[in-house]
């Protein structure tokens, strides 16, 4: 899987406490693996999620790497629907951060 780079968050954990970070990371690696769920399908659940919590910048860096996967635009617009359906009005909003460039 490639990795994004690495949030501020990400630097401070793994400068403060590498221990912790280098666990997270091996289960974030663990759970994003391919497995009965395709990794592509995995990003746009994270997409979803990431819509869900408000996250603008999130969702269009997910998306970006969700399209570099393979993700068709109508996975991503059903995806965005998905978002609209659980979160209402706000997860409309912030899922259309999908298609910002």
């Amino acid at each position: 899987m490639t990795t994004p780079r690495p949030g501020s968050w990400q630097a401070l954990l793994e400068e403060s406490a590498p221990e912790l970070f280098k666990d997270v990371n091996g289960l974030r690696d663990k759970v994003l693996a391919e497995g009965e769920l395709s990794l592509k399908t995995k990003t746009l659940m994270m997409m979803l999620c990431d819509a869900l919590l408000g996250h603008s910048d999130g969702v269009a860096s997910i998306t970006k790497r969700a399209r570099d996967m393979g993700a068709s635009e109508a996975e991503i617009i059903e995806t965005v629907g998905v978002a609209f359906v659980m979160g209402g009005m706000p997860g409309l909003v912030t899922g259309a951060n999908a298609f910002r460039d």
